[in-house]
C-alpha cells in the first residue's frame, strides 16, 4: 500500500534501525485505512476477523509510536490518502486485500527485525511478524486457499 504522498518523508531518521521502525509504523498506518476498505466488503460472517485485526494493528501502532518517541525520533504521520494495491469490489477482493497487508505487515516487521539494536525492538518485531503472518493464515482461510502459511513471514523465500 502506497501512500499519497508524493515526497519522502523528512522525519525520516537516517539511522537503519530508526528508519525500518519509522517505516513499520508507516505501514501500520496505511494498514488501519485499508482495514476500513476491508471492512466495508466483508461478509457479517467475517466481522469479527475484521475488528481482531484492526484492534491488533492500532494497538501495534500505537506501541511502536512509544518506542519511536523512545527513540527521540519523530513518527511519521497518517497519510491523507492511500492507494490500495488492488480493487476491492466483493468480499472475495476484501480477504484478499487483508492477506496482501498482512503480508506488507510482515515485510516491514521483518525489516525491523534485521535492523533492530536492542533486545525490545527485536521482541517486538517477532510479534509483530507472527501477528501478522497469522492474521494472513486465517484470512487464507476465508479465502479458501490450500497453502495457508509461509515458512519465513515477511521474506522472499517460499515453500515451493
Amino acid at each position: 500500500m502506497t501512500s499519497a504522498q508524493p515526497s519522502p518523508d523528512p522525519d525520516r531518521p537516517a539511522d537503519a534501525a530508526q528508519a525500518a521502525l519509522f517505516d513499520a509504523v508507516a505501514t501500520e498506518h496505511g494498514v488501519i485505512y485499508g482495514y476500513g476498505m476491508v471492512s466495508a466488503h466483508s461478509t457479517p460472517e467475517d466481522n469479527a476477523l475484521v475488528a481482531e485485526a484492526m484492534a491488533q494493528h492500532r494497538t501495534r501502532r500505537e506501541a511502536a509510536l512509544v518506542m519511536l518517541t523512545g527513540h527521540s525520533v519523530t513518527p511519521p504521520l497518517p497519510a491523507p490518502g492511500y492507494q490500495l494495491p488492488l480493487e476491492v469490489t466483493d468480499p472475495g477482493d476484501a480477504a484478499e486485500l487483508a492477506v496482501r497487508m498482512e503480508s506488507d505487515t510482515a515485510t516491514a516487521w521483518r525489516a525491523v527485525l534485521e535492523q533492530a539494536q536492542t533486545p525490545e525492538d527485536r521482541r517486538f518485531a517477532v510479534t509483530a511478524m507472527t501477528q501478522a503472518a497469522v492474521l494472513a493464515a486465517r484470512w487464507n482461510q476465508v479465502l479458501g486457499v490450500p497453502q495457508i502459511t509461509m515458512a519465513f513471514p515477511g521474506g522472499p523465500e517460499t515453500t515451493g
